[in-house]
């Protein structure tokens, strides 16, 4: 049976460690939801060669001989790279939680384009922002929100007076315009983490 092609863009979600001659890479396409997509690592006299890294989203040219199960990377071209996120630990931190989280939970096909759009948004944000903690909490509501759960009419809804107006501001206020403490946001977050663990079926951990 010939080979399956697949040509899509994609960003990168994990990035497992060499191993012989490929790296093996989560990715997320808007078309395809997850994929897991082997490259080839390029030969050390190979000048041009691109090697997709975390947050990357590229324009990838896919083979698959096992029916896609996993696909070989053959032609990338990089779109976009995020290098601000590993200039900071909290900014890898955020931004690695909420590409595990999309890696988790791939979703119906209808959800495929709003969670790479998400992501596309989320990346760029976390790759300049001062905040990336308040980055990752809207995050995580917007994707439970997309996802089809009530957020704001049950968890938000919920919580006491004070705690509301906070996650309200902070969830719908610019960032630039912010002042939340962080422990405030933390606090904040747990309390959502632990909405989703209960009344969800979003994988957290």
């Amino acid at each position: 049976m010939p080979g399956l092609t697949l040509q899509t863009d994609a960003l990168v979600l994990l990035k497992q460690p060499p191993a012989d001659t490929f790296q093996t890479l989560t990715v997320f396409s808007a078309e395809q939801g997850v994929l897991l997509v082997l490259q080839r690592l390029p030969k050390k006299n190979s000048p041009g060669s691109i090697l997709l890294d975390l947050f990357d989203e590229a324009s990838l040219l896919l083979e698959s001989s096992n029916q896609g199960r996993t696909w070989f990377v053959r032609e990338p071209r990089l779109l976009v790279r995020h290098a601000g996120i590993g200039r900071s630990y909290d900014s890898l931190r955020f931004a690695s939680s909420l590409a595990a989280l999309a890696a988790r939970n791939p979703g119906p096909a209808e959800s495929h384009a709003p969670v790479a759009a998400l992501l596309r948004t989320a990346f760029a944000i976390f790759a300049d922002s001062p905040r990336p903690d308040l980055v990752y909490f809207k995050s995580l509501y917007r994707f439970a929100r997309d996802e089809g759960y009530p957020v704001k009419q049950e968890w938000l809804a919920s919580l006491p007076a004070a705690q509301r107006t906070a996650a309200a501001e902070a969830l719908n206020q610019p960032l630039a315009t912010q002042t939340a403490e962080t422990a405030a946001v933390t606090r904040l977050t747990h309390r959502l983490e632990d909405y989703l663990r209960a009344h969800t079926e979003i994988l957290l951990d």
